[in-house]
């Protein structure tokens, strides 16, 4: 891979590492966003409760797949210039796609706690239509340069909007209150997270004497506003009375306490210094870097943990370090793999990396036909280790299923 150290990282080529990462990262996310379904699941498998000092499995897919899209932001980008594509076409593209996100999120959000009995139509129907109108606006449609096949996409996308207003308008949760952007969901704090470093990264490009002080600037953010141990006060270093300016800022910019951005900024930064440096190191040298940055990281984590409990819903310094730590690591051992031929048992799972955003929606689908249908699991299946089977086996089903939608060229892109 060639390199222009003045605007960015050069001859881009694909990174089957960040595509395994994704692809494990969203089948874990699948596996363990199932659990609602069963009983008896291992403390170890489940999300810590709020104000426990635990990092479970299902704490660390999120910011892991946050990592993901930050080491995938300098390559898109890149892939973009080198096809001869215009900073402000960029620009529209990143909004476009963080606009899709943020709809995606919020039609999902508003589902969470199920419909009015008043509503004409069941939950099972709104999840079916939402993931229709979704796949109708943004599925991937083959180029052609025929006009009665252009014109037909267009109807279909309208048709996926018109779907979306109607869902939106009927729209009605269990008390009465109409559609509306509660919280944006898991697909919207990806969206804004996106924006906000994909935006910094037009602006600074590969220039990492820029990138290296803003996830710092994030960090420090979450570590002033982050409420410290009960043994050191339990409060935030920095607890100003509410509302004031400074939360106001990082609420308008959507950094939050600095925790998603500074997951996603990391991502980046490890993407640029993997591609304009790493490859020109030894494999010896590029190896006591990576192992370096994971110990560097755990010790962080573990230092922090004096002072902050390690938690995702309190999104603590502990957490950003420990689960840096953790991204990076399954990175190397993904990419180790990939380089020595001995990844082949990961093809089964492939399709979540490539066709992501189609995979954490088909789960909708099932859910839909689960309720409509009425099919109610045998109790076997819903405890203890046939339950985690249970999920696992509907991860697999729901890739396969993704792999077939684009067999037949439906596939979401952003």
């Amino acid at each position: 891979m060639t390199v222009n150290q003045n605007t960015g990282t050069g001859s881009i080529q694909r990174d089957t590492g960040i595509d395994l990462l994704r692809a494990l990262t969203m089948f874990v996310m699948i596996f363990v966003n199932d659990f609602w379904k069963i009983n008896d699941v291992p403390h170890w498998l489940e999300h810590a409760k709020f104000g426990e000092d635990f990092l479970g499995l299902a704490d660390v897919v999120f910011p892991v797949f946050l990592f993901v899209v930050g080491m995938s932001i300098p390559l898109a980008i890149e892939k973009r210039y080198s096809k001869g594509l215009s900073v402000e076409s960029t620009i529209r593209h990143i909004f476009s796609s963080t606009v899709a996100l943020l709809v995606m999120g919020v039609f999902i959000v508003n589902s969470e706690e199920r419909l009015s009995p008043n509503v004409s139509y069941p939950i099972g129907i709104y999840w079916i239509l939402m993931v229709a109108g979704f796949i109708l606006i943004w599925n991937q449609y083959p180029k052609t340069e025929d006009k009665n096949r252009k014109t037909l996409y267009t109807i279909l996308k309208m048709a996926g909007i018109i779907i979306l207003l109607y869902l939106a308008i009927t729209f009605r949760d269990p008390k009465e209150g109409v559609f509306s952007a509660r919280w944006w969901g898991i697909l919207g704090a990806i969206g804004w997270s996106y924006l906000l470093c994909a935006f910094i990264y037009v602006f600074t490009r590969s220039r990492l004497n820029y990138l290296i002080p803003i996830w710092i600037l994030f960090v420090v953010v979450c570590i002033l506003g982050s409420r410290l141990n009960e043994v050191h006060g339990g409060k935030a270093i920095l607890e100003l009375p509410r509302p004031n300016f400074y939360n106001d800022v990082l609420s308008i910019l959507h950094v939050g306490n600095g925790a998603l951005a500074a997951f996603t900024m990391g991502g980046v930064i490890f993407s640029l210094l993997r591609t304009k440096y790493f490859h020109l190191l030894g494999n010896n040298k590029k190896n006591i870097y990576i192992i370096s940055a994971i110990i560097l990281f755990f010790l962080a984590g573990f230092i922090s943990q004096e002072f902050w409990i390690v938690s995702k819903l309190s999104a603590t310094p502990t957490w950003i370090f420990y689960v840096t730590a953790i991204a990076i690591a399954v990175y190397a051992i993904l990419t180790w793999l990939s380089s020595t031929g001995k990844a082949g048992w990961l093809n089964i799972i492939k399709p979540a990396g490539t066709a992501t955003l189609t995979c954490y929606l088909i789960p909708y689908v099932f859910y839909a036909l689960a309720d409509l249908t009425g099919v109610v699991l045998p109790d076997w299946l819903t405890h203890g280790f046939m339950g985690i089977v249970n999920c696992i086996g509907f991860a697999l089903l729901v890739i396969g299923v993704t792999w077939l939608l684009g067999r037949i060229s439906i596939k979401l892109k952003i």
